[in-house]
């Protein structure tokens, strides 16, 4: 459910901060506009607590340190990202070529460059200092960093922690070592925007998922889930009173979320639950994909509708409801598709022939 408002959120923003039409039906909504397109960027860190929360799940459930193989992990979490936006940003380019010939606006960037595709490629545009060809664009490479980032310090607290560790401090290191993580991150990386395209800016939010998902942990007793909130908590409440920033207020609250229903054992029913479960499943090609389509609608409207705001605002509802179409069809017809061939790909690569032999006799 939240992926799926936060997806929403995210498209809503991008029509009202970008494109001719939101400036021409402020006229009729102004207040909710106005919202849309300065407040409701802040959905992101929904996306980046759970990011960090499902990632906490998938390399180290237990919260325990040490990490087998950190550089398949990471090639995993680079397969299923990459791809899809890989494909995401050639339609974005093609997209912006399509809407330049229909209008000019800020929101239309330089025509693409070969170097420029080969950083996206490697989820390093923001780093190299290239510009983003889709809003949105990036959270994929902050996505990936994170992910690294938690790899690592897995990794390296299993090495710190030696061959036959006590069971205190198997339980008890990576949650420490997140909670320092978060607390450097919000009392001094993000309060420096100029490190917005790396990693340590938003770990205090991704920590924060982390830590939800081990507290959450139904067989953790009391004391020690006590311990892993206070851990996460403080450092945060403690940035706060340094200086409040609503989406850090905002990250706290979707981990403490994601922490009470997890200990809850809840279970959603319903028609309601169903739409809200499919609508997060395609929350990541909604992402990648609703900016070109908004692109192009804000184009075609510039070009063949009046500039009245009684236009204008259908034309925004009807972007809206085509970047949701668009990105079912993405997700059934690309991101899933090619997120399964390359893995399976790779993963022949990778093998070699007497296991693979051997796994066929099996």
């Amino acid at each position: 459910m939240l992926k799926a408002v936060a997806a929403q959120l995210i498209v809503l923003h991008h029509l009202a901060f970008y494109g001719p039409m939101a400036d021409h039906a402020r006229v009729l909504l102004p207040d909710t506009i106005d919202w849309l397109g300065d407040t409701a960027r802040i959905a992101v860190q929904v996306f980046l607590v759970i990011g960090g929360f499902l990632a906490a799940k998938s390399l180290s459930p237990g919260g325990h340190a040490g990490l087998a193989a950190p550089r398949a992990a990471i090639w995993r979490r680079y397969v299923k990202l990459a791809p899809p936006f890989v494909a995401a940003t050639l339609l974005a380019a093609l997209a912006t070529a399509w809407a330049a010939a229909w209008m000019t606006h800020d929101s239309i960037s330089a025509p693409a460059t070969f170097a420029q595709l080969c950083a996206h490629a490697v989820l390093l545009h923001g780093v190299l200092g290239y510009e983003s060809l889709s809003a949105g664009a990036w959270y994929v490479a902050i996505d990936f960093q994170l992910y690294a980032a938690l790899a690592l310090m897995l990794w390296l607290a299993g090495r710190a922690a030696g061959p036959s560790p006590t069971p205190r401090v198997v339980s008890y290191l990576v949650p420490c070592a997140v909670a320092a993580g978060i607390a450097l991150s919000l009392l001094y990386f993000n309060l420096d925007a100029g490190w917005d395209d790396w990693a340590p800016y938003f770990f205090g939010s991704y920590g924060l998922g982390a830590m939800a998902w081990w507290a959450g942990d139904r067989d953790r007793k009391g004391g020690s889930v006590a311990l892993l909130v206070a851990l996460a908590v403080v450092p945060v409440l403690a940035a706060l009173v340094v200086e409040f920033r609503d989406r850090i207020a905002l990250a706290l609250a979707v981990a403490c979320a994601l922490f009470l229903f997890g200990r809850a054992r809840t279970e959603a029913r319903g028609p309601g639950a169903s739409v809200a479960g499919y609508l997060g499943r395609i929350s990541y090609a909604v992402f990648l994909v609703h900016f070109p389509v908004c692109l192009v609608i804000n184009a075609a409207f510039t070009r063949y509708a009046p500039a009245e705001p009684h236009w204008q605002l259908p034309g925004m509802l009807l972007a809206w409801a085509t970047s949701v179409a668009a990105g079912a069809m993405f997700h059934r017809w690309v991101e899933v598709p090619l997120g399964r061939t390359i893995r399976s790909t790779t993963t022949r690569l990778a093998t070699p022939a007497w296991a693979a032999e051997r796994v066929a006799r099996r």
